[in-house]
C-alpha cells in the first residue's frame, strides 16, 4: 500500500542505501519494545520454540533464554560485521567474505541493537533452502520414445551430439585444463567422475561447506543423488559400449565438488555463501574457471539486493563463470528465480528432443523450464539446453533413486529432467569453450555462447518460441568455439558499481498497452505469455536477429519503472528503512519457510 510514491521513495531508498527519518524511526522503536516484549514471554515458552525450529529457520537457546533466529549481517567488511556481532551479545556461525558479512544467532532484542547501529549494517534473514528431491504423486517413467537403454556397460547419453559437443569431442576439445565447480550435494565417488576419459585423477577438492571444512578424497560421497546426476552430464569421462562416443559434455575437465546441500536436500543461505566464498577464494589454486548453480527459489527483492545474488557477481567479478538454473516454475513469464535472475550470469532453460534424438524436428521448449522476463527487466534465460529426459549417473541408494527407483537403469544410470540438467550441459560447454580460448573473460564467454546459439523457429521462418522462453536459442558448442563474437553481453553493465550500491540496472523488457511483454527498441519483439508446447520445431543456424542481440542492453535504475501493471510485490517492499529483510519483511512468509529447489521433480518430457 501506499501509491506510487511510495513506491518511488522505496527506489530511492534502495539506491541511495538511506531510509525513511521521522515516522519510521518511531515504528522502529515499538517494534523493538515488541521485541523485548517477547524475549520475556519467551522464557516460559522454550519448548514450543523447540518445536518450531524444527520447521523453521528459528532457533533457540537453552530453556531459560529468548529465542533467537539465525541472519546474515553485512558491513563494510566482514571482520566489522563480526565485531559488531559479537558486541551486540550474539554469536557468529559463518565468515561469508565474499559478500563483505557473517551468519549469526541473534535474539530480536540484539536485531534491533544491531538494525540502529552508526555502522550502517544491513541485516538479512538467513533464508533456508531445501531441495525438491521427493517425485511428484503418481509420477511414471515414459512409455516408448527414445532408445532403450542397453543391458551391460555404458549408455549413451544422447545430449553430446545434440549440441555439439562430441564433434569437439573428435578435435581433442574435452575440458582438459579447465576447472569446473559443482555447488550441490555431493558427489559419487565413481571412477567416471573422479577421473577423465584417460584415467587421469581429476577431482582435485572437496569442500563441505556445511560442516565449513575440506575434505579428502575418501570422504567424498553424495547421498542425495542430484549432484552426482549434475556433475555426471557436465564432466563423466564414460563411454558408450555402444560406440565408444563420451557422455559427458567435458569429460577431461577437471572437477571441483562444493557440498552445500545435506541428504535431505537441505541448506541456508549461509551455507551456499560459504561455499561460493570458499570456491572465490581458492580459484586459483585449483584453476576453478566455471561454477554450476544447479538451484532456484522465488525473487524475494531487486536483483542487488538478495545476498547470494551479490555472492554470485563477485564471482563474475573475480573471473568465474557462474551457469544457473532458470528454475522449474515454468512456461508462465516473471518465474525465473533466484540466482537466474542475475542479470550478469549465464541463465539457462531447458529444452527437450521428445524422446527421439535422431528427430530434430520434434524438438520443443520444456514446459516446465521458467520463463522470463525477470522483475527488473532482464531477458532470461538467456539459452536453453537438453533438460528432458538426461540420463546420468546416479547410485542406487541414494535418496532420489530410492524415492523413484522406476527411473533407475544399470545399477547406476538415472533418468531425471529439469533445468538443473539443462544448466550442466551449458557449463560444460563452457568449459570446452575456455580450453579453446583460455583468454576469454566471463562476459566474453557469455558472448560468444549467446552469440552462437541457435533459435526454435517455425515453418514461416519465424521464431517459435520468444526471447523471454528460449532466450538466443539452444547452446551450440560446436558453434560457440568457432565464434569470434565480442562485446554482445552484459553491455552498459558494471559489476564493480553495481556490487557498491552506486548504480543498478534495469533490462529492456516491458508491457505494451495490450498486457505482452515487448523488448524496448526491438518492435517485433513481443510476447503474449502463451506457450506454444503441442508442436515441435527445429532449432536453426544463422537465424537473422534484426537490429542485433535484444537482450544484451541495460539501462541505469532511475525513479520511472517500465511494467505497467505495478509490481510483483504487492505492499511488500524489502528495502523499506534500509534494513531489509528484518525482523520478517512482508514480503517472506511468517514461517520463513521458503524453500530453493535443487531439482523439484518434473515430468520426463
Amino acid at each position: 500500500m501506499g501509491g506510487p510514491a511510495a513506491e518511488r521513495a522505496g527506489r530511492t531508498a534502495a539506491r541511495t542505501g538511506g531510509g525513511k527519518r521521522g515516522a519510521d524511526d518511531d515504528a522502529r522503536e515499538i517494534r523493538g519494545a515488541n521485541d523485548d516484549a517477547r524475549e520475556i514471554m519467551s522464557k516460559g515458552i522454550a519448548a514450543t520454540c523447540v518445536a518450531a525450529a524444527v520447521a523453521a529457520t528459528l532457533q533457540c537457546s537453552p530453556a531459560a533464554g529468548p529465542p533467537r533466529a539465525r541472519l546474515i549481517v553485512q558491513g563494510p567488511d566482514a571482520d566489522a560485521a563480526a565485531a559488531r556481532v559479537r558486541a551486540a551479545g550474539g554469536t557468529v556461525s559463518h565468515r561469508l567474505g565474499i559478500i563483505d558479512a557473517v551468519a549469526a544467532e541473534l535474539t530480536a532484542g540484539q536485531r534491533r541493537r544491531l538494525a540502529q547501529d552508526a555502522l550502517g549494517l544491513r541485516l538479512y534473514r538467513d533464508r533456508q533452502l531445501a531441495v525438491a528431491g521427493k517425485p511428484a504423486k503418481g509420477a511414471k517413467a515414459p512409455k516408448g520414445g527414445g532408445s532403450p537403454p542397453p543391458t551391460a556397460g555404458d549408455p549413451y547419453s544422447h545430449f553430446p551430439a545434440l549440441v555439439r559437443a562430441d564433434l569437439l569431442h573428435q578435435q581433442g576439445i574435452t575440458g582438459y585444463g579447465v576447472t569446473l565447480g559443482v555447488v550441490d550435494t555431493g558427489l559419487l565417488a565413481d571412477p567416471r567422475l573422479t577421473a577423465d576419459a584417460g584415467g587421469r585423477q581429476r577431482l582435485v577438492a572437496v569442500y563441505d561447506a556445511v560442516a565449513g571444512e575440506l575434505l579428502d578424497g575418501a570422504q567424498v560421497a553424495d547421498a542425495s543423488g542430484h549432484g552426482t546426476h549434475v556433475a555426471g552430464i557436465a564432466v563423466s569421462s564414460a563411454a558408450s559400449s555402444q560406440g565408444g562416443a563420451l557422455n559427458g559434455i567435458a569429460p577431461d575437465a577437471d572437477l571441483v565438488v562444493v557440498r552445500a546441500f545435506d541428504a535431505d536436500g537441505r541448506s541456508t543461505y549461509a551455507d551456499v555463501i560459504r561455499g561460493l566464498d570458499w570456491a572465490v577464494a581458492n580459484r586459483w589454486k585449483y584453476g576453478l574457471r566455471v561454477l554450476n548453480l544447479s538451484f532456484s527459489a522465488a525473487p524475494r527483492s531487486w536483483y542487488w539486493d538478495d545476498p547470494l545474488n551479490q555472492a554470485v557477481m563477485r564471482a563474475w567479478q573475480a573471473g568465474v563463470v557462474v551457469v544457473t538454473s532458470a528454475g522449474n516454475g515454468g512456461p508462465a513469464p516473471l518465474t525465473v528465480g533466484v540466482p537466474g535472475n542475475v542479470p550478469y550470469a549465464v541463465t539457462v532453460g531447458a529444452m527437450t528432443d521428445n524422446h527421439t534424438p535422431a528427430d530434430g524436428g520434434d524438438d520443443r521448449l520444456a514446459s516446465f523450464s521458467a520463463s522470463g522476463p525477470t522483475v527488473e527487466g532482464f531477458l532470461k534465460p538467456e539459452l536453453v539446453a537438453p533438460g528432458g529426459h538426461m540420463l546420468s549417473l546416479m547410485e542406487k541408494s541414494a535418496r532420489i533413486s530410492l524415492e523413484h527407483p522406476e527411473f533407475h537403469s544399470l545399477e547406476t544410470y538415472f533418468t531425471m529432467s529439469g533445468t538443473s540438467q539443462a544448466t550442466a550441459v551449458v557449463s560444460g560447454v563452457v568449459a570446452l569453450l575456455l580450453q579453446a580460448d583460455p583468454s576469454l573473460d566471463p562476459d566474453g564467454v557469455k558472448c560468444r555462447l549467446l552469440a552462437s546459439a541457435r533459435p526454435a523457429v517455425d515453418a514461416a521462418g519465424d521464431l517459435a518460441y520468444s526471447v523471454f522462453q528460449q532466450g538466443a536459442g539452444l547452446v551450440d558448442a560446436a558453434a560457440a568455439v568457432a565464434s569470434t563474437a565480442a562485446g554482445c553481453a552484459n553491455r552498459s553493465l558494471d559489476v564493480g558499481l553495481d556490487l557498491a550500491g552506486v548504480e543498478h540496472y534495469g533490462g529492456p523488457a516491458t508491457l505494451d498497452p495490450a498486457g505482452n511483454f515487448v523488448v524496448l527498441g526491438h518492435g517485433g519483439e513481443s510476447w503474449d505469455g502463451g506457450y506454444a508446447g503441442a508442436d515441435g520445431y527445429p532449432w536453426v543456424d544463422g537465424y537473422p536477429w534484426v537490429d542485433g542481440y535484444p537482450w544484451v542492453d541495460a539501462y541505469p535504475w532511475v525513479d520511472g519503472y517500465p511494467w505497467v501493471d505495478g509490481y510483483p510485490w504487492v505492499d511488500a517492499y524489502p528495502w523499506v528503512d534500509a534494513y531489509p529483510w528484518v525482523d520478517a519483511a512482508p514480503s517472506w512468509s511468517a514461517a520463513l519457510s521458503e524453500t530453493m529447489s535443487i531439482n523439484l521433480w518434473v515430468p520426463q518430457e
